[in-house]
């Protein structure tokens, strides 16, 4: 549990200390748990608090769901080299339909989850643009200044200053990532990003194109 002492400590050496008045935030640490116990496709199939953010057509015959932190190179590195392949092969095509979930691994990528929510609201295809932007500018909202560097961002999206600095304040939104994160580690065993399931099945890391065709295919055929 991150304590509000600590919490506002960490926010303050980020850059982010206009959030400082927001309640402790449970996010999962190094000490996930463990299990092998396998999840159900009906249970990966759930969304839990947040609705989710999701391309491709809603009866597809697969459905890929990937859980990425903002701040994860490998989900960065996954993004830029493989995502743009699996989109035009599959999802633009509507083979498949792919789901985003979010998957903090600190409080900066919580911050950049809470900005693509805020500037997409329910718009799927908006999210995923900005998701592939903070991807890109990782680098930069990560290691510098991150409540300016993310304003920039909101900006180019047509969000003023105030309104980036009270989506970051959203106490409501946060707690909903949170407790989505916390059913992706203890109901589906999520443990580290990024980690995709196609229809159910856990994929763990980076994942070539190659390797996602070897496993689709098959299940547009059957």
């Amino acid at each position: 549990m991150i304590t509000r002492r600590a919490f506002t400590a960490t926010l303050s050496l980020t850059g982010l200390a206009a959030l400082a008045g927001l309640s402790p935030l449970r996010l999962i640490d190094a000490a996930f748990a463990q299990s092998t116990a396998a999840a159900s496709a009906a249970e990966v199939a759930k969304p839990v608090s947040l609705p989710d953010m999701a391309l491709g057509p809603a009866d597809a015959a697969v459905t890929i769901t990937e859980y990425a932190s903002m701040t994860c190179s490998h989900c960065a590195a996954f993004n830029e080299q493989v995502f743009p392949q699996l989109k035009k092969e599959f999802i633009d095509t509507g083979k498949i339909r792919y789901i985003f979930r979010e998957f903090p691994l600190d409080l900066k990528a919580a911050a950049g989850s809470m900005l693509s929510r805020c500037i997409a609201k329910d718009d799927a295809g908006k999210y995923f643009a900005v998701s592939d932007l903070l991807f890109k500018q990782q680098s930069d909202w990560v290691m510098k200044n991150t409540t300016e560097s993310l304003k920039l961002i909101g900006k180019q999206a047509g969000l003023s200053g105030e309104a980036v600095e009270a989506c970051l304040k959203d106490q409501a939104l946060l707690d909903k990532i949170a407790a989505d994160q916390k059913y992706a580690n203890e109901v589906l065993k999520v443990n580290s990003t990024p980690t995709f399931f196609i229809n159910g099945e856990m994929l763990k890391g980076e994942t070539s194109f190659e390797e996602f065709s070897k496993r689709i295919n098959p299940l547009l055929k059957s």
